[in-house]
């Protein structure tokens, strides 16, 4: 038996997980949806406790957290499932944007839904916000009614072959990169991609040194761009 609510159909015995998007840095930026939840769910999920803390500090939220990261074993996954079961409202929050998207919410989710038993039982709800990803395509001046998203770029192995898929893509790319790689990124996609196709750097979007930079692959290796913050590139079609 199910009932519904303001937030969507939930289930009658069990309870319901949001997935709630979060600020990829301005706190500004989270919906009054998303701060509805966080206020009214019995507890919530965190990738990192210590930065959802600085969102519910802001916003006065006292709910109870509970951590699970890329690192959290199987018997934390079996805590929520429990918690779930006993009719708990959840909530998962990554440390920024959307969860499921390059972060261990996407594991937690995949769970759930093929693994749980009466996992049927159970809705998971997106509550829709802030995408690192959707802001970049965003502002590039690429098209983006098909684009290829490909999380972030491999650490060692594997780099090549991914910039090559990125060079040989007929539709507009986007991909992560980390601050203390993304020097090495840049020169490794100067010895791929075709000099003249054109790039979009963003760093730390939404946040106060929010920095987008713009032109060819040649263009590009010749500025100046800080090694510091958050990545996104997006690169144009073929």
């Amino acid at each position: 038996m199910q009932k519904g609510t303001e937030f969507g159909t939930i289930s009658h015995m069990f309870g319901t997980l949001y997935i709630v998007s979060t600020p990829i840095g301005n706190l500004e930026d989270i919906t009054l949806r998303a701060l509805e939840v966080l206020k009214t769910v019995d507890m919530l999920v965190c990738e990192d406790t210590r930065v959802t803390q600085k969102i519910l500090n802001k916003f006065e939220i006292s709910v109870p957290t509970l951590s699970y990261h890329h690192h959290s074993s199987d018997k934390k996954i079996q805590q929520i499932c429990e918690l779930l079961k006993q009719g708990k409202n959840l909530a998962f929050v990554s440390d920024a944007g959307t969860p499921g998207i390059s972060d261990p919410g996407n594991a937690l989710v995949e769970y759930i839904t093929h693994k749980m038993a009466d996992s049927e039982q159970v809705d998971i709800l997106p509550i829709p916000g802030p995408s690192s990803v959707t802001a970049a395509l965003s502002v590039s001046g690429f098209p983006t009614d098909k684009f290829l998203f490909l999380g972030f770029l491999p650490h060692k192995n594997k780099r090549r072959k991914f910039l090559e898929e990125v060079s040989l893509s007929k539709y507009t790319v986007c991909f992560f990169e980390s601050s203390h790689r993304i020097k090495k990124c840049l020169q490794e996609m100067s010895e791929i991609l075709d000099p003249k196709r054109n790039v979009v750097v963003c760093r730390e979007l939404t946040k106060k040194f929010e920095s987008t930079y713009r032109g060819t692959m040649s263009e590009i290796l010749s500025l100046e761009i800080p090694d510091k913050g958050e990545f996104v590139i997006v690169v144009s079609p073929k």
